[in-house]
């Protein structure tokens, strides 16, 4: 079994990657908005490097089909219909929808994954259903790699937090730590430290810290759901989209 925990995308290279499944992790909020998205009815979500790239993305697609979403600084891009936060991804906004998504961390990560066998998006709201994933992972040969979106390319204690839960979940209560990296092993660590008080780190960390004091306070407690929707959002050919839980193949 190898179980890898990368906290910032930076340095990840070809051999990290290639052929290896990837969970993706922005807490707070990309994954967690995502989720809910996908869960109220999207049709699918399209994430992009930067703000010129999601305008000139929009205008090759039918636009009464498509939400520009996403933020800066945590704060909605000017001109863009809806920001990154889960509350404003109810269903009457953006069932049939496709949204084309830029964000200061999130969308980083996921677009940081080429090469990935599989890629699946983890998060609070999503840990039960992605965690079976996990645990199917787990039994292979090759195992799997939780990448964190982080904060501005530095490690941030929402998203390691997240990785040990769901590693937690992987190993199906077993303390097992033969085949984690150093990183996955603090994370287990920092899961074990705050237990299943989810809104304890993330009121902790710089970026739930942050959203307290723009007044996205509740999307912090949003965050902390633990598994609302049984989801389990895809990236593959450039789109993000539903799936229902996969079989892995365990090795023989």
């Amino acid at each position: 079994m190898r179980i890898d925990v990368a906290f910032t995308p930076a340095g990840l290279g070809a051999s990290d990657l290639t052929g290896r499944t990837v969970f993706v992790i922005d807490t707070l909020r990309a994954t967690t908005t995502i989720c809910t998205a996908l869960a109220n009815g999207a049709r699918g979500v399209i994430p992009v490097e930067s703000i010129d790239e999601a305008m000139r993305l929009t205008q090759t697609l039918e636009r009464k089909e498509v939400l520009l979403t996403g933020e800066r600084h945590s704060v909605r891009v000017d001109g863009f219909d809806l920001g990154n936060s889960p509350l404003e991804m109810t269903g009457p906004v953006v069932q049939g929808k496709t949204l084309v998504m830029t964000t200061t961390n999130g969308t980083k990560a996921v677009l940081a994954t080429t090469g990935a066998s599989s890629v699946y998006l983890a998060s609070a709201v999503n840990l039960a259903t992605v965690g079976e994933v996990a645990r199917a992972a787990a039994a292979t040969t090759e195992g799997f790699l939780v990448l964190c979106a982080g904060r501005s390319g530095a490690f941030a204690l929402e998203d390691a937090y997240t990785a040990g839960r769901l590693i937690l979940e992987s190993l199906g209560g077993r303390r097992h730590r033969k085949g984690l990296n150093d990183a996955a092993l603090v994370s287990v660590d920092l899961a074990r430290r705050y237990g299943t008080r989810w809104l304890r780190p993330l009121f902790l960390s710089a970026a739930g810290r942050e959203l307290r004091e723009k007044g996205f306070q509740e999307d912090v407690v949003e965050a902390a759901s633990e598994s609302r929707y049984a989801v389990l959002p895809v990236y593959a050919d450039r789109r993000i989209s539903l799936q229902g839980v996969p079989a892995v193949a365990t090795s023989s």
